[in-house]
């Protein structure tokens, strides 16, 4: 196009999600922003081309939670291998968890973790905190840059005591004067504790175990004191990895009220049950467990129906050493997941599970929406260049030991997956080329919430 600006990049044969839909043309990407997306007569001239062979350009996909680890717990995962293994599964945007060691929950040892990330990251990162010991501190938190807040129900992490009501709807109201959301971890931990040491005194310390002392009953009963404290504050809360019907049922009636409320599921919670669990052992260990039979089918009906607002990886990296112990009370629950959630995801859209564009929702548009992620989540003019591309019809087998991530295990190890993410963009650079990393450490930029404090 004569007289317009040059380009740094073009993509071109593509077939790019945008508006909603599927179209054939390019992208011109400009200082890490998409610059124009047209037919490609009407693109500009840029200094290189990459041609995507007629693979689908999404925008790039956001897993709002993930378990980066490193500082003190380098040995389970650390931010390099955390976002090579995020770029290898397509995804341009990772939301770290507080739970560190030490933990996010002040605005010094937030700055200290941002600083330690930036040197290394490949992917976008953001960061939750746990809330402080003192609500002053969570302006100074929002300012530092934390995207949200993290509270967990079954452990005391942070500063705020998770027995008390008055002082959880304190912390939520704080935070929402600045307009940001917290997340929960919603499971009741007196019920959890009480059915824990019930199950040890009888002397069980199977999987079998576990599941009765982490019931969907429990998840409920948390998700409702959570709901009751916020009826008195205007608090935007985000339910993590629910698992259970009842749960999602009383999130669903819950917006009906008013309540500002959304939730997400785990591709482990949607593929797997407590049949897998029970059959390949302490590997599959999470919490909340994998449910029985048939609850994975109504957590597909309302990821479908947008009840269901994310579907995120809750990648939780650990040594095979802390997944194989004797007893399951000595197992640490959790799985990596960021080099499955796609994969998978998009062998059931292959199946007819899913639409594509219920990806992009769960995926990009909803997280960018709930976590105020500006310019994030579209394929649009003027939005940055975080873009997935995929290939749907590439077959491949899911092989744990080849992960990026520290993590070389998965209760998917094995699995055949049709569709596969075969370029990932971070701010218009390529990171991750055909499953290889082709970026330098640092090329990700960390997210900073935006509100003015």
């Amino acid at each position: 196009m004569k007289g317009a600006v040059k380009a740094d990049t073009i993509l071109c044969n593509a077939k790019i999600y945008t508006k909603g839909r599927l179209m054939d043309g390019g992208i011109a990407i400009k200082n890490g922003k998409i610059a124009k997306i047209a037919k490609e007569p009407n693109l500009p001239s840029a200094f290189s081309r990459i041609d995507l062979n007629g693979c689908i350009a999404l925008p790039g996909l956001i897993d709002v939670h993930v378990h980066l680890r490193d500082q003190g717990r380098a040995y389970e995962e650390d931010f390099f291998t955390g976002t090579a293994a995020a770029v290898s599964g397509g995804i341009t945007s990772v939301m770290d968890m507080p739970n560190n060691t030490p933990v996010t929950m002040d605005s010094a040892s937030l700055k200290e973790r941002m600083q330690t990330a930036q040197q290394t990251i490949l992917a976008n990162v953001g960061f939750y905190a746990a809330f402080p010991e003192r609500l002053e501190e969570i302006g100074r938190l929002i300012e530092q840059g934390t995207l949200a807040f993290k509270l967990y129900l079954t452990t005391q992490i942070g500063g705020v005591d998770i027995n008390d009501d008055e002082a959880l709807l304190q912390a939520f109201a704080e935070a929402e004067k600045f307009g940001i959301p917290t997340a929960v971890h919603a499971e009741d931990k007196a019920a959890i504790d009480a059915a824990s040491a019930a199950e040890q005194r009888r002397g069980h310390s199977d999987v079998n175990a576990y599941l009765k002392a982490h019931t969907p009953d429990i998840e409920a009963k948390a998700v409702k004191r959570i709901l009751k404290i916020i009826r008195k504050s205007k608090a935007q809360i985000h339910f993590c990895h629910i698992s259970s019907r009842e749960t999602e049922v009383l999130i669903r009636e819950s917006r009906r009220t008013g309540l500002r409320v959304t939730c997400e599921a785990t591709p482990h919670h949607l593929l797997l049950t407590s049949s897998d669990l029970r059959r390949q052992g302490m590997i599959l260990l999470t919490d909340p467990p994998l449910r029985p039979e048939g609850t994975t089918e109504e957590l597909w009906k309302a990821a479908r129906s947008a009840q269901i607002d994310i579907i995120a990886s809750d990648h939780a990296p650990h040594l095979i050493t802390q997944k194989t112990a004797d007893s399951v009370w000595d197992v640490k629950p959790g799985i990596p997941g960021l080099e499955t959630l796609l994969p998978l995801l998009l062998t059931k859209i292959n199946e007819g599970k899913m639409e594509l564009h219920d990806l992009i929702r769960l995926l990009a548009e909803n997280p960018a929406k709930i976590f105020h992620l500006r310019s994030e989540g579209f394929l649009e003019e003027g939005y940055n260049a975080n873009i997935t591309v995929v290939d749907m019809h590439r077959r491949g087998r899911i092989e744990a030991d080849k992960f990026h991530s520290k993590a070389k295990f998965s209760p998917f190890d094995g699995w055949h997956v049709t569709g596969k993410p075969v370029k990932t963009f971070v701010e218009g650079r390529l990171v991750m080329d055909e499953g290889k990393i082709v970026a330098k450490a640092g090329t990700g930029r960390i997210l900073r919430s935006q509100i003015n404090v």
